[in-house]
């Protein structure tokens, strides 16, 4: 196990990328911002985070959430303005 300090962040994300992040985080039994830190780890090595059965799971709560978003959009997304 290694030592690490983490530090306050404020993220904002789409709601129902963060409701399915949320339910996962749930299902995985971890807190978002640990699930956050697996994911990016593992994309820095360019590694899949998660086995075919959590991907089954992701798929399952994508469906729940209506999370239609795709890595395709993640360069194109614009916001509502308040």
């Amino acid at each position: 196990m290694k030592n690490i300090t983490r530090v306050q962040t404020g993220l904002r994300l789409e709601a129902r990328l963060l409701k399915t992040m949320k339910g996962l985080a749930e299902y995985l039994d971890m807190s978002v911002a640990e699930l956050i830190e697996g994911m990016a780890l593992h994309a820095f090595e360019g590694k899949a985070p998660f086995s075919e059965a959590t991907l089954q799971k992701i798929a399952a709560l994508r469906a729940v959430y209506d999370l239609d978003l795709t890595a395709e959009d993640s360069h194109r997304l614009t916001e509502d303005p308040a």
